[in-house]
């Protein structure tokens, strides 16, 4: 009967991302163009805004996922998926509050990390675009094919990352081990280097792969992906751009997938945190173009979050950071980063020239 739920609870969560994906991508916006700071803002505010709804939804009827009701149910999944939480002595309502509870403090965990790592996910999108001289007006379609490209890579890296850690319970190690290394190394960059990343247009792996299976026009810069020049089918700038980006959220998806299963093994609330916050990535984009400069310290935050998260999992056999203290040490980290760096901004602008 479970599996009947899931299957359930997930279509329509599927069948609801893609009507708003439609309103917001496709329906109401058939032109190219880029978007303006206060349009960008306002689907920012709606996404946020839809992702905190679900919270309340899942805070009050997170059984509905799993479809458990009765206390067994909900201790089977508890084991299942190692909540940190005890309904040993509770009633069935007061048990089934708990979890709930848990549940949705885990997804808003979840989100809060996937949605600050989207930010950084943000930066190098910008930088693949300005690299290859792509017209703001034809950003929108390739966030469009990216967007649904990334829904599918998330699904099938998160489901068979939790059948690896359901199977083999050592696979957590190297999940913190690997969030460790991206922590210290981003941290490392950030304090010791000066290096400019930048985007080899000629060199870049993805391009020289799509170079040996396609015929690569490198002048037409149409809305179309694919042309067709003296006969032959041609791969515009466009389609490379598109590739990068979808190479490049894989990438992603190393660091970030991993450090939402700290938070929870459910492999449902990580697919939904993590897809909430890839649907607000398009908005975020043209938000982050206009305050880009505002976030200096915004990657040392970063870093000190994947950290947290990595030695997180590494202890989880000895100790457990329940849910809420998780989510505090979290939120807390993303503010401090944002504080800084909005001082820096002011004392800066405050200097004289």
């Amino acid at each position: 009967m479970s599996n009947i739920n899931e299957i359930i609870f997930f279509s329509s969560f599927l069948l609801f991302i893609f009507l708003m994906l439609g309103i917001d991508l496709g329906f109401f916006q058939k032109k190219s163009h880029s978007l303006s700071f206060r349009e960008a803002l306002a689907w920012t505010i709606v996404w946020v805004g839809v992702s905190i709804l679900f919270y309340f939804l899942i805070h009050y009827h997170g059984n509905w996922i799993h479809g458990c009701n009765t206390t067994a149910e909900i201790q089977q999944r508890i084991d299942t998926y190692n909540h940190p939480i005890k309904i040993d002595g509770l009633t069935a309502q007061n048990a089934l509050n708990l979890y709930n509870k848990n549940l949705s403090l885990e997804y808003l965990t979840g989100y809060l990390i996937e949605y600050s790592l989207s930010v950084d996910n943000v930066f190098v999108i910008i930088m693949i675009f300005l690299s290859f001289n792509i017209q703001p007006k034809y950003y929108k379609r390739v966030l469009f094919w990216g967007i649904l490209g990334a829904i599918v890579m998330r699904f099938i890296f998160i489901f068979t990352a939790s059948a690896l850690i359901q199977r083999f319970a050592w696979f957590l190690y190297i999940f913190g081990g690997m969030l460790l290394i991206i922590g210290f190394k981003m941290a490392y960059e950030f304090l010791f280097t000066e290096k400019e990343e930048r985007i080899d247009t000629e060199k870049h792996p993805v391009v020289k792969l799509v170079s040996r299976f396609f015929n690569v026009s490198h002048d037409h810069h149409a809305e179309t992906f694919f042309i067709r020049l003296e006969g032959k089918s041609f791969v515009t700038p466009l389609f490379i751009v598109l590739m990068i980006i979808e190479f490049t959220d894989v990438l992603f998806a190393v660091d970030s997938v991993p450090a939402v299963f700290s938070v929870t093994q459910d492999p449902y609330i990580v697919f939904f945190s993590n897809i909430f916050a890839i649907l607000g990535l398009r908005s975020l984009f043209f938000l982050v173009m206009d305050v880009m400069n505002r976030f200096y310290y915004l990657k040392l935050g970063l870093a000190s979050l994947l950290t947290f998260v990595g030695i997180k999992m590494l202890i989880s056999h000895v100790y457990k950071i329940n849910t809420q203290a998780s989510l505090i040490t979290i939120a807390a980290i993303l503010v401090v980063s944002i504080i800084a760096s909005n001082m820096r901004t002011v004392i800066l602008k405050r200097k004289p020239q």
